[in-house]
C-alpha cells in the first residue's frame, strides 16, 4: 500500500508543477504594471518603483520568479501581497465561506443529479427520458453566471424567497440560492452519468436472471440495478467535490459572498499576482488531495488497483 501511495503522489507532482507554472505564466503576462496600480492616481518616484520591483522580484525573469515561488510553497509559504499580508492568512479567512457553499452545492447536486438520472432511466425512451435530456442539455449549455443572474431575478427579486447577495442572514438562507446555482450546473452531467449507468445495468444478464426468478420490479431496481450502477457515479462524486470549488469561486463573485472567489476577483482587479497564484495553487492542491483520497479508497477496496 505504501508503494501504491508513493506512486500516486509521484504522478501528481508533474500536474502540480505544470499547472502552477501555467497559471504563473498567465499572471506574468497580464497587461499593466502592478506597482503603478498599487500607487493609484499619484505616480511613485522612480527610485521607489525600482525598490518595490526588486523587493517583490518583479525585475526577475519568469522562470526565476516561478522557482522562488515554488521554493517558498514547498515550505508552506504561499507568498505575501504588496502590503506584506500572507496570502495563506487571507485564504484562511475566506475559506470557510467557500467550503460551506461548495458542500451545500455538492449535497444539492447529489440529490438533483441522482433523482433526475434515475427518473430518466425508469422512463427510457418516453417523455420522462426526453425531459431528462432537456434538463441536462440546458444546464450544461448555460454558463454558471447566467444561471446565477436568472436565479437572482426569479427567486431573489421577483419572489423574494432568498437574499440576492451577501451572507447577512447566515446559513442556510444566504447559501441556498448560490449553492443551487452551482448544483444545477454540476447536476446535469451527474444525471446523464446516472441514467446511462443505470440503463446499462438494467440491460445486463444478472438483471434478467433476477426478473426470471420472480423478483419484484422494486427489488430489481433498488436491490440490484441501482447498487451495481453506482460505482462510476460514486467515482464522479468524489472527484467532482474538488472541481465544484471552481464553480463556487465564480458564483461567489455574482452573489458577493466573502469567499476566496471574491478574493481572487479583487486580486485580478488590483493586479496582485501573488494572490492570484496563491489562491489558484490552493484550489489545485485541494483538487489533488481529493483525487489522492479517491485513489487510496480504490486501493483499499480493490487490491488489483494498488497491485496493478
Amino acid at each position: 500500500m505504501l508503494g501504491y501511495l508513493i506512486r500516486r503522489i509521484a504522478a501528481m507532482l508533474p500536474v502540480l508543477f505544470g499547472v502552477t507554472f501555467l497559471i504563473f505564466a498567465l499572471v506574468y503576462a497580464m497587461p499593466g504594471d502592478p506597482i503603478a496600480s498599487l500607487a493609484g492616481d499619484r505616480p511613485l518616484p522612480p527610485s521607489t518603483v525600482e525598490a518595490l520591483r526588486e523587493r517583490y522580484h518583479l525585475d526577475e525573469p519568469l522562470i526565476t520568479q516561478y522557482l522562488l515561488y515554488m521554493g517558498g510553497l514547498l515550505q508552506g509559504d504561499f507568498g505575501t501581497d504588496f502590503f506584506d499580508r500572507p496570502v495563506l492568512d487571507m485564504i484562511a479567512e475566506r475559506w470557510p465561506t467557500t467550503l460551506q457553499l461548495a458542500l451545500t452545492a455538492w449535497v444539492l447536486k447529489l440529490v438533483i443529479g441522482l433523482a433526475v438520472g434515475i427518473f430518466g432511466a425508469l422512463h427510457r425512451g418516453r417523455a420522462g427520458d426526453h425531459l431528462t435530456l432537456a434538463f441536462t442539455v440546458l444546464f450544461v449549455a448555460l454558463p454558471g453566471f447566467v444561471i446565477a443572474f436568472m436565479a437572482q431575478l426569479a427567486f431573489g427579486l421577483k419572489l423574494e424567497w432568498f437574499p440576492i447577495a451577501g451572507i447577512a442572514e447566515g446559513w442556510p438562507m444566504s447559501f441556498v440560492l448560490p449553492a443551487l446555482v452551482v448544483a444545477l450546473e454540476a447536476a446535469a452531467p451527474l444525471a446523464r452519468l446516472t441514467r446511462s449507468s443505470l440503463v446499462d445495468t438494467l440491460s445486463s444478464e444478472f438483471i434478467r436472471t433476477a426478473r426470471a426468478k420472480g423478483a419484484s420490479p422494486g427489488r430489481v431496481m433498488w436491490g440490484h440495478a441501482l447498487r451495481n450502477s453506482m460505482i462510476p457515479v460514486v467515482t464522479y462524486l468524489g472527484l467532482s467535490l474538488a472541481a465544484m470549488l471552481g464553480g463556487a469561486v465564480i458564483v461567489e463573485s455574482v452573489f458577493n459572498l466573502p469567499g476566496i472567489g471574491g478574493l481572487l476577483v479583487q486580486a485580478v482587479q488590483t493586479q496582485q499576482g501573488t494572490i492570484v497564484v496563491g489562491v489558484a495553487t490552493f484550489i489545485i492542491l485541494i483538487y489533488l488531495l481529493v483525487n489522492l483520497l479517491v485513489d487510496i479508497s480504490y486501493g483499499i477496496i480493490d487490491p488489483r488497483v494498488r497491485n496493478g
